[in-house]
């Protein structure tokens, strides 16, 4: 029986190293982990979880991704932020604390953990409803933004509140559809932000259910075609969670690109 792969969502991880607030919310805050090897300050890598914005997935389950980063000698933050269903979460709440914490979390994350982090703009790792998120920042703040790896992004909010991925998890978070909150969508949709001067990767695999890969396809060719630097990488047979799991065979991938990305800072 072939393994369960939402099984990471709830894989126990190691506790991280530090917790810091950037916010007066309990839910304004990020876990830091330090970089497994010695050696030179590096820049952050912020991880933004998915979970459709919604109250009940928590930045938790990020944590054998962000465990498994470290280990491979990055400094790494997951970040997290009011959703929907909590008071101040959705429109705007969600969409600024996430601003205001990645603005915040490199010089945080250098106080914290200190001679392990620079305060050089933070490469993102946004998955699913974290990857809208890691976009919209890059398009809005991109001087915050020293990249992002976009792991099956919501990357067309209004496409996805057509389709009612996640049974109305758009409408959730904007306060309705395109028709009723048209500058909330032109505000907070990647889809609608391009171009952007972020360089930006985005990973998606073609057997995900969650986040229809054509999606993705549509927003890079778009993207692309407005004077973005922005690539797809397309993982066949490659499912939504497989991307956030170092025991999947995607893993090597989601690496080779993180890779890529931070040595380019």
């Amino acid at each position: 029986m072939p393994a369960d792969p939402r099984a990471v969502l709830t894989r126990p991880a190691p506790e991280p190293h530090r917790t810091v607030a950037y916010g007066d919310h309990p839910d304004q805050v990020a876990d830091l982990r330090l970089p497994a090897n010695a050696g030179p300050a590096r820049p952050l890598v912020v991880v933004v979880h998915g979970g459709f914005w919604r109250a009940e997935y928590d930045r938790r389950h990020t944590g054998p991704l962000a465990a498994a980063l470290a280990a491979c000698g990055y400094p790494v933050a997951q970040l997290e932020y009011r959703r929907t269903g909590q008071p101040g979460g959705g429109w705007p709440g969600t969409l600024t604390d996430v601003l205001t914490g990645v603005a915040a979390l490199p010089g945080l994350a250098a106080e914290a953990l200190p001679d392990r982090v620079t305060r050089a703009a933070p490469i993102l790792i946004g998955h699913s409803a974290g990857g809208q998120l890691a976009l919209y920042v890059a398009a809005t703040a991109p001087g915050t933004v020293g990249g992002v790896l976009a792991l099956a992004p919501v990357a067309d909010l209004a496409e996805a509140y057509r389709r009612d991925l996640d049974s109305g998890a758009v409408a959730a978070l904007l306060g309705g559809g395109p028709a009723q909150v048209p500058d909330r969508y032109a505000a907070a949709d990647p889809r609608m932000l391009v171009p952007t001067r972020t360089r930006t990767v985005v990973l998606h695999g073609s057997a995900d259910q969650q986040v229809p890969v054509v999606m993705s396809r549509d927003f890079v060719t778009a993207a692309r075609a407005a004077g973005s630097d922005i690539s797809l990488v397309e993982l066949p047979e490659c499912e939504h969670f497989g991307l956030i799991d170092p025991e999947s065979p995607a893993w090597p991938r989601v690496l080779d690109v993180l890779r890529s990305l931070h040595d380019d800072q």
